[in-house]
């Protein structure tokens, strides 16, 4: 009885010890860059610098999302030529599809043609625009207009374009945060041009810190925070008017375009911030929030039950933020 007891109490202090060398060679680390046109920044704690394998999972999905790259396989389905689709591309056209059907078609990945028009697409040149020019351009938007048969895509013209730009930057933040889980890494924020995915603690042992920026309309203005989150668990995005814009003439053309009209959007909506249980369908919904305006935004994200919005718009010479009755529960 002894023996067993003694057996017992050395494999408590083995366990014990195990536990204390993990956790005394995990460290805290800071990976930076860019990617997308825009930058991350990935802090984590895990027992090795693991920015070789972000930079290898950031590529791949560049390789399959990224319109500027002439060899991913949006670019390949944009050319109509034969490619086998890759699961990141299934990934984010099935979850793009799901939102277009929520949002009433308010978010489209195929509004290529009329953001390159207006001039925010992957060439920036403005074209003069009139009403026919728009409603030719139309004719090559629509979601429904895809059709995927679990390997392939078609589309109903050849010249539908497709931009997953409002979609990939979250994706790839689940992406990142997937790749840190399997490492074993219990504490990271992923941040991607704004788009985050945070879990457990940072350094200090504290909640994990996110702003939120308030709407200015000088781009070379300093950001000012309008509101901070502390969480452990969050998916979040925003989307906002406030920084790509240009005048035509008296008239100010956002980079959000409403892909019914045609038109980039006029409303009183500056930025879109959502949490939902992925940060690419935080991505998604935050674009349609933007397209949809104040109070069809709300009614969208109310109707979702598993998402949350807060907004900021413009009233007068002021702002006025409206956030869904699930802010609460999700922020806390």
């Amino acid at each position: 009885m002894k023996r067993i007891y003694s057996i017992f109490i050395a494999l408590i202090i083995a366990i014990g010890l195990l536990i204390i060398t993990k956790h005394s060679t995990l460290q805290y680390f800071t990976n930076q860059g860019h990617v997308f046109g825009t930058y991350y920044n990935i802090k984590y704690q895990a027992s090795e610098d693991l920015h070789l394998a972000i930079q290898e999972h950031l590529l791949r999905v560049d390789s399959s999302l990224s319109m500027f790259n002439p060899h991913s396989t949006i670019s390949k389905i944009n050319r109509n030529e034969a490619v086998e689709l890759d699961s990141l591309f299934i990934n984010v056209y099935t979850t793009s599809q799901q939102i277009s059907k929520l949002s009433d078609g308010a978010f489209d990945i195929t509004v290529a043609p009329l953001v390159n028009a207006w001039g925010f697409g992957t060439f920036e040149k403005k074209h003069e625009m009139d009403t026919h020019q728009i409603d030719s351009l139309r004719n090559l938007v629509g979601y429904q207009k895809l059709h995927f048969d679990g390997r392939h895509i078609t589309k109903d013209n050849p010249h539908m374009l497709l931009d997953a730009s409002a979609i990939a930057k979250g994706y790839a933040c689940d992406v990142i945060a997937s790749m840190l889980q399997q490492y074993g890494s219990e504490n990271y924020l992923v941040d991607i041009g704004g788009e985050v995915v945070a879990r457990g603690h940072n350094k200090q042992g504290e909640k994990w810190r996110i702003g939120i920026s308030s709407p200015e309309d000088d781009p070379t203005a300093q950001q000012s925070i309008q509101y901070i989150i502390a969480t452990d668990t969050i998916c979040i995005a925003t989307s906002g008017n406030y920084r790509r814009y240009y005048y035509d003439g008296n008239t100010k053309r956002s980079h959000t375009i409403d892909p019914q009209t045609g038109y980039p959007v006029e409303h009183s909506l500056l930025s879109a911030t959502v949490i939902a249980k992925g940060c690419m369908q935080a991505d998604a919904l935050a674009t349609a929030c933007m397209v949809l305006g104040t109070q069809q935004a709300l009614d969208m994200i109310e109707s979702t039950q598993d998402a949350a919005c807060y907004l900021i718009a413009s009233e007068g010479d002021s702002t006025v933020v409206l956030t869904s009755s699930l802010w609460s529960m999700y922020v806390k």
